[in-house]
């Protein structure tokens, strides 16, 4: 009996935070590792990572893990995985440049990633992977074929169809799908983000008639904000400056290095004589084109800060256009509007691109159903995106057809069993936590950080203590209360009194019932302390009850 197995550790009901899981027979191939950026109300998060806890504890099963283009959604969370399990990496040439530039970062040693085509073959620990190029806002993307006993298991991440595409490094060939079709498609998975998007993405995902105007203005400067990872556009802002005659500044130190590597390999190279170093770079320079980007969200800060005045190298004036041509992405709606806001009262023309004209890269309705139409699978799993676009997806296969009984719309953590070709079940539900990094360290996965931060940014904190005879337990000093983000302390006297005396007359209650020890003492003042604030105040502040014992020589 064959058995295959799928499930995602991130992805599903989420934007980003992507890892797959294929598991045929035994051995196990994973497709992907990426981090999500946290919402607003986690405090001091830099980014989420998946649960990795499945796939260290069965490292010895796993063949090799693909990651299939050089987005942080897909890669990023790489060097915390390969920090705890050695496994080997696969990946196309550029997006392999990209992985060996985030593990140096991350000071990862003896990591293997091995380099693959867009168009080939390759044999992981005895199972056999097709790839296939996609056409995504990246160079080199790929989908992945992996060879089953049942049929191949198709995996198509992020893209678009577009006949368009004028590099190698960018385009895809539909005749692939169809001969992968040919041959038999257990199960398609392929994105959701825009399955409720009507047509075709192309030839809407391009920016140059949009903004063109902007260009053809004589002199100024013009700032244009783009995502850090999405070469395609970045492609056709250069192509654009330089029909322009327009000099153009990179801002961002790590795109200029992402466009290094794709000279490197030959996929396209900044015209001679268009860039201006920035260590060459004056602020009063005019007809040129600032290239300001960055990952995520961290464009809109970037922008909010230039646009506040607290940049060093660009100060905004009146004669600047700025152009936005970076779409909000979910969780930053709020950090943009701000970044617009402070933009116009710099008085400088700003323009933003409507996202209803230029679409971003990811299939709509009719790029599925071509896919759908090709690979022709028995069953259609879609991936990628929130419940909402899942579902959306799940729709367009009804649509060309297929009934509920082929179409498995899973969770993170579900998996989806099928035993000789046909799906047995779908029960099977794996707990995944939320790993979330506080700069380059772990936190409890529990979240009492996460909690303690958010106490601290609404309710403030309290810190109240005493001085005790370590022999006699009599309070010799204090008590002394310290408030911040609480209470105004003047115009509360009684408030800090009594918070002192609860303390004060805790520990000698416990003393005397010959109770006390320092961290009862410490617990139970804090219990009291913060029902008595709640009830005056309505606050829940953090509580920090400090009982110093000193040893007194007679």
């Amino acid at each position: 009996m064959n058995q295959v197995k799928i499930f995602a550790l991130g992805g599903l009901d989420e934007d980003g935070k992507n890892c797959l899981v294929v598991e045929v027979n035994q051995d196990i191939v994973v497709i992907e590792a990426g981090l999500k950026y946290p919402d607003l109300d986690m405090l001091g998060i830099e980014y989420i990572i998946p649960d990795f806890s499945y796939l260290i504890e069965n490292k010895d099963r796993i063949k090799g893990i693909f990651i299939t283009h050089g987005h942080d959604d897909v890669m990023g969370a790489l060097p915390h995985l390969l920090k705890q399990a050695k496994i080997p990496v696969y990946a196309t040439a550029l997006t392999a440049l990209f992985i060996e530039d985030l593990l140096k970062e991350h000071d990862v040693k003896g990591a293997k990633v091995h380099r693959i085509r867009r168009f080939g073959k390759v044999d992981v620990g005895g199972i056999k992977v097709r790839t296939f190029g996609l056409t995504q806002s990246v160079a080199d993307g790929v989908g992945l074929a992996i060879e089953t006993p049942e049929g191949y298991v198709v995996y198509t991440s992020e893209f678009i169809i577009d006949f368009d595409a004028n590099s190698d490094s960018f385009r895809c060939d539909i005749t692939e799908f169809a001969e992968i079709g040919k041959k038999g498609v257990l199960a398609l998975m392929t994105e959701s983000v825009s399955a409720d998007r009507v047509g075709f993405t192309s030839p809407r995902h391009r920016v140059a008639e949009e903004i063109e105007s902007a260009f053809d203005k004589e002199g100024g400067r013009i700032i244009i904000m783009l995502y850090e990872q999405n070469l395609y556009r970045l492609i056709e802002v250069i192509e654009l400056a330089n029909k322009h005659d327009r000099k153009i500044v990179f801002y961002n130190e790590d795109q200029r290095q992402y466009l290094r590597h794709v000279e490197k390999l030959g996929y396209y190279k900044v015209p001679v004589g268009l860039e201006i170093p920035k260590e060459k770079y004056r602020n009063d320079m005019d007809n040129v084109l600032v290239i300001v980007s960055a990952l995520g969200p961290k464009v809109f800060k970037l922008m909010h800060k230039i646009a506040i005045s607290e940049d060093a190298q660009i100060e905004l004036n009146e004669d600047d256009t700025v152009l936005i041509a970076s779409p909000v992405v979910p969780g930053s709606e709020k950090e943009a509007a701000t970044m617009e806001n402070e933009l116009y009262k710099e008085g400088c023309k700003v323009i933003s691109l409507d996202h209803k004209k230029v679409l971003s890269m990811h299939g709509s309705q009719e790029d599925v159903k071509l896919l759908i139409n090709l690979f022709k699978p028995k069953y259609y799993i879609p991936i990628k995106g929130q419940y909402r676009h899942l579902v959306n997806n799940a729709n367009v296969a009804l649509k060309v057809g297929y009934n509920a009984g082929r179409i498995v719309v899973l969770d993170s953590g579900q998996e989806a069993l099928f035993q000789d070709g046909v799906l047995k079940q779908t029960s099977v539900i794996r707990k995944l936590e939320e790993i979330m990094i506080d700069g380059n360290e772990k936190l409890d996965i529990s979240g009492m950080v996460l909690r303690d931060r958010e106490t601290l940014a609404t309710d403030g904190a309290m810190i109240v203590g005493v001085v005790v005879n370590f022999k006699t337990k009599e309070v010799i000093g204090g008590p002394d209360v310290q408030s911040r983000g609480v209470i105004y302390l003047k115009d509360a006297d009684y408030i800090v009194k009594e918070v002192g005396s609860i303390l004060e007359n805790t520990i000698n209650e416990l003393v005397a019932n010959n109770q006390y020890d320092n961290n009862t003492a410490r617990m139970t003042a804090r219990d009291r302390i913060q029902k008595y604030i709640s009830k005056e105040t309505g606050k829940r502040p953090m509580i920090l009850t400090v009982v110093v014992e000193i040893n007194i020589q007679d």
